[in-house]
């Protein structure tokens, strides 16, 4: 199985930006769909983009515009570029991985699509 580690966040200003990683290990990362989702204090944990192994993405319209995922195969690494930073970006951010198949690229936003979690990246955003 799949082994997730996320690193790179920390604490930015308002329309900073920050770009977060996610390593990946124990099998080849291009056999997973990858996802981010983060989490903030007294909510629920909430989808932020996602990708499958064939490169269609998914993004929620929370960041459309403002973030970007990306994956890179061979360094089995997953990405996500934060720009124009809010405080409401304010989260921990875990990474995830599925090696479940949806035709439907808005099945790769729901949490129970993922099987392996890293344990997160706290980012906050300060005024």
């Amino acid at each position: 199985q799949v082994q997730l580690v996320e690193s790179g966040g920390g604490l930015v200003q308002v329309g900073d930006s920050l770009r977060i990683s996610c390593a990946t290990s124990g099998r080849s990362m291009r056999n997973y769909g990858m996802a981010w989702f983060r989490q903030a204090p007294g909510k629920a944990r909430e989808s932020v983009a996602a990708i499958t192994t064939g490169g269609s993405i998914y993004y929620a319209d929370a960041v459309k515009g403002r973030f970007t995922i990306s994956r890179d195969d061979r360094k089995d690494t997953l990405y996500l570029r934060m720009n124009s930073l809010k405080p409401e970006d304010t989260a921990v951010y875990h990474c995830a991985a599925t090696t479940a198949y949806y035709a439907d690229i808005y099945d790769y936003s729901r949490l129970e699509a993922y099987r392996f979690w890293g344990q997160g990246t706290q980012v906050t955003v300060s005024s």
